[in-house]
């Protein structure tokens, strides 16, 4: 990750693409818990087994458009310790324009009135994933579950039916290759 500099003060660049708006579209998104801890469940012979935070995410999962009504995740897996999920974005259905993505629209906080215009830089993608985060968040800290997200959340832009079987096919799975897969460390 590139880290920036503002006003002599390193801080990260996002890790959105900056070509595209998140205003419309499908995407695999993958969010890891902190330092990988098995908060969500085990696997046990090819099953996930979920705790209750990880029944809350997979309830949330499914009921997405409750709150966000322009998302959709019609595919999931929660994992010991991450979540992937296939979310569409219907561009018809966001109230505004969220992200300006003309060049050199680069978006600095310093004030109230920076930070709320910093906020419209994030596409709706990142409001509906950040939603889910804050409330699995929210239900750690009701119940008093030692529980944390890693901060960001990584997204590719499916662009094409033969990606989307590929990673359809690749969420289906991923419990029954638990024991050789990256996230299990």
């Amino acid at each position: 990750m590139t880290k920036e500099k503002f006003q002599n003060k390193y801080r990260l660049k996002s890790a959105r693409a900056e070509w595209h708006d998140y205003g419309d579209g499908a995407y695999f998104v993958t969010v890891c818990t902190k330092l990988r801890e098995h908060f969500f469940g085990e696997i046990n012979d090819g099953q996930m087994q979920l705790s209750p935070i990880g029944e809350y995410l997979f309830e949330n999962s499914q009921n997405v458009a409750r709150h966000y009504p322009y998302a959709e995740i019609p595919l999931f897996v929660v994992m010991p310790n991450h979540w992937h999920a296939i979310i569409f974005i219907d561009g018809d259905k966001t109230p505004y324009v969220r992200r300006d993505v003309t060049p050199n629209s680069v978006a600095v906080p310093t004030t109230v009135e920076t930070r709320r215009a910093t906020s419209l830089q994030q596409g709706w993608l990142s409001v509906a994933v950040g939603g889910v985060k804050s409330a699995i968040t929210k239900f750690a800290n009701v119940n008093k579950i030692d529980f944390a997200w890693q901060t960001r959340f990584h997204d590719y832009i499916i662009r094409d039916a033969n990606e989307m079987n590929r990673i359809a096919d690749y969420i289906g799975n991923n419990p029954l290759t638990w024991d050789i897969d990256c996230f299990n460390e």
